[in-house]
């Protein structure tokens, strides 16, 4: 996992819990890294869960909230950052249906050695967009959280329904209906 998706991370949590509890996850996690991440770094995405893990100790907040807040979060620091890739699409529904044959092939021209998710479009029409997230690293309430960061971006009104299609969690589908 890229040390950009750590940073960002950590940057979160100093903004929202401060940079105490940042210290406390690192020191309480027992990293491989020592919690020394770079945004070019690749990472173990097992640090991850354990800064997660330790964070839902500390609040006592579910780990899939957690994620999924971060989710939330780094599709907006992405939005900012990245605006070039993202303002090009007219709505959510069209970023989400492009991510794998627009985003996930700059991420990859950037970081060749990135393991990315993959995003499958089961079905699209105007209200109702369904896809198939597929990943080893089982973070699709992360996924969520994008989603839902992505439909903010878009300043668009929808529900997501997510649901797993392997028992391990390794493929989830998630069906978005814009409220309308």
């Amino acid at each position: 996992m890229k040390g950009l998706i750590f940073c960002e991370f950590l940057e979160m949590v100093e903004e929202k819990f401060g940079y105490e509890t940042v210290d406390e996850i690192i020191e309480k996690s027992n990293l491989p890294s020592k919690g020394i991440y770079t945004s070019v770094g690749t990472y173990s995405h097992e640090e991850m869960f354990s800064l997660v893990g330790q964070l839902s100790v500390n609040l006592k907040v579910p780990v899939s909230k957690l994620f999924y807040t971060y989710g939330v979060y780094v599709f907006g620091v992405f939005g900012k950052a990245y605006k070039d890739l993202i303002i090009e699409h007219s709505d959510a529904f069209q970023f989400l249906s492009r991510v794998e044959d627009t985003i996930h092939v700059q991420v990859l021209k950037l970081y060749p050695e990135a393991e990315l998710p993959t995003i499958e479009i089961k079905s699209q029409g105007p209200h109702k967009l369904e896809l198939i997230y597929t990943s080893q690293r089982k973070m699709a309430d992360f996924a969520e959280g994008l989603i839902q960061g992505c439909l903010n971006y878009f300043n668009e009104d929808a529900s997501i329904n997510k649901v797993g299609l392997t028992e391990d969690q390794t493929q989830v589908l998630f069906t978005i209906q814009k409220n309308v």
